[in-house]
């Protein structure tokens, strides 16, 4: 049984090597971490700004809000908003939870917690 524990801690050490990416350690003592969007150019990210804030003015009082009129364009690309959203994603992390749950079947985790209560 204790062999067994140590591959499953093993197998989980090797998936979290490959599966934990969307969050990185910034370095410092403070314990944070990063997450990354990538962007072509400053214009792109500009406008991811622009549109958050625009998005952020609207969600803010939903009914009356509008876009100042100053602005030029008002109109919020909501796609670009949610491909920053699946950027942030974090797909890898729930693959590692997938495999997690492999290793460990709910039937398993009964029956353990029926030793524990024996």
């Amino acid at each position: 049984m204790e062999t067994d524990g140590v591959k499953d801690i093993e197998a989980i050490k090797r998936l979290t090597d490959m599966c934990l990416r969307t969050l990185k350690p910034v370095g410092d003592k403070s314990g944070s971490y990063a997450a990354e969007i990538r962007v072509f150019d400053f214009l792109e990210l500009a406008s991811i700004i622009r549109n958050l804030i625009k998005l952020c003015i609207v969600a803010l009082d939903q009914d009356g809000a509008e876009v100042p009129i100053t602005i030029k364009n008002q109109s919020i690309d909501v796609g670009l908003i949610l491909g920053i959203a699946l950027q942030l994603f974090p797909i890898d992390e729930f693959e590692l939870l997938n495999e997690i749950s492999i290793l460990f079947p709910a039937d398993s985790r009964k029956e353990d917690e029926n030793i524990i209560k024996d």
